[in-house]
């Protein structure tokens, strides 16, 4: 997309619709179908639990809804809904569940209270790289641990967006030691919640549009979100200027599109590919996109925005390391497919070890010298 950084925010902040019809390139009304056919489309309702008009996965949510759309000839139309306009951020799952929607783009991360490993399927810390996780995922065994993980609520997932690697978050004041971790309320989600804990610290779980309200009001004083083009939007900058990396935490970002099982079921074969592809296509583009506009927001939140950038100390993430292991296996031990999920993981972990270690690693050492 060629949309600039502000008009990016424009959008976002001003709270302008975030149609199917509405987004980046994609912007072109949809055309009525020029065949007249028998069967009426099939309608369905996706909510989300992005705010309206927010960069990153709120767009992605749009462009998928219109990619499925024109792809499908019309044949099967979204209704979109931004979170809180049909339910709130935090429900799209039990509301897809249960019926009250027909699909939801959402993150994987956010259903740990139902199943600790669902946070596989977004990130875990330490985890898998965007690329990494991706091929787990169409090559290694993921989807059909999460096709299988999701049975028992009448779902199937798909991966529809990726945010890429995270940064560690922002900060009212900069963390210099461990003992600085020590109290600190913090907004962050999935299992680096409890390393926090292990840590000193206070994890909250908050939705994407309170974390701007309870970092300005003091409920927490630290937030990590997601990457320096969305943090941006979001405003973080001016509640906290210290922003941290690397952001071990989250070493990857994928957003997932919920669809209620029977209905995906009950699709003719080539709208089930539709909506497969669809997918597909949405999550490359994002990641690219992604990588593209945090680039440039990194720059910007510097030079412009008054933002101090510091490395986690080596304590920190020393003893982060050292508490991920077990967090994750006792997350896993006691959770249904959670020890299955976690080998299979690890072993997708093992194999790209070495690959990435002399290729792009190697190579990213290589260019910087």
């Amino acid at each position: 997309m060629t949309d600039t950084p502000t008009a990016d925010r424009r959008r976002f902040l001003k709270g302008a619709g975030l149609s199917v019809a509405g987004v980046g390139a994609l912007s072109a009304p949809l055309a009525a179908p020029t065949v007249a056919r028998a069967d009426a489309p099939i309608r369905w309702r996706m909510v989300t639990s992005w705010p309206k008009n927010s960069p990153g996965p709120g767009t992605s949510a749009a462009r998928l809804a219109e990619r499925i759309e024109k792809a499908a000839d019309g044949r099967l139309q979204i209704e979109l809904h931004a979170a809180g306009e049909l339910v709130p951020a935090l429900e799209v799952f039990d509301a897809v569940a249960q019926g009250a929607a027909d699909m939801a783009h959402t993150a994987s991360v956010y259903w740990t209270g139902k199943n600790r490993a669902a946070s596989f399927f977004t990130t875990v810390p330490f985890g898998l790289s965007s690329r990494e996780h991706a091929a787990w995922i169409y090559h290694g065994g993921g989807q059909q641990l999460w096709d299988d993980l999701y049975a028992d609520f009448g779902l199937k997932g798909f991966m529809a967006g990726e945010t890429g690697m995270q940064m560690a978050g922002w900060f009212k004041r900069p963390i210099e030691s461990l003992e600085d971790v020590k109290g600190l309320r913090v907004r962050i989600v999935g299992l680096g919640g409890e390393i926090l804990r292990r840590m000193g610290g206070a994890p909250a779980t908050l939705p994407a549009g309170e974390i701007f309200t309870a970092l300005q009001s003091g409920v927490v004083d630290g937030a990590e979100f997601l990457n320096p083009w969305i943090d941006e939007a979001f405003g973080f900058y001016k509640a906290a200027p210290y922003y941290a990396w690397p952001g071990f935490n989250k070493p990857n970002g994928t957003g997932e599109l919920l669809v209620a099982r029977d209905k995906y079921d009950g699709l003719p074969e080539d709208l089930k590919l539709v909506v497969e592809e669809a997918c597909r296509a949405e999550h490359a583009y994002a990641l690219a996109e992604a990588d593209w506009k945090s680039a440039a927001a990194l720059d910007r939140l510097e030079s412009e925005r008054g933002v101090t950038l510091f490395r986690m100390p080596d304590d920190v993430i020393a003893e982060a390391r050292r508490l991920a292991d077990p967090v994750v296996e006792e997350a896993m031990a006691d959770e249904r497919l959670g020890p299955k999920i976690l080998k299979s993981y690890r072993a997708a972990q093992e194999t790209a070890r070495r690959w990435s270690s002399v290729g792009v690693s190697a190579y990213f050492q290589a260019r910087a010298a």
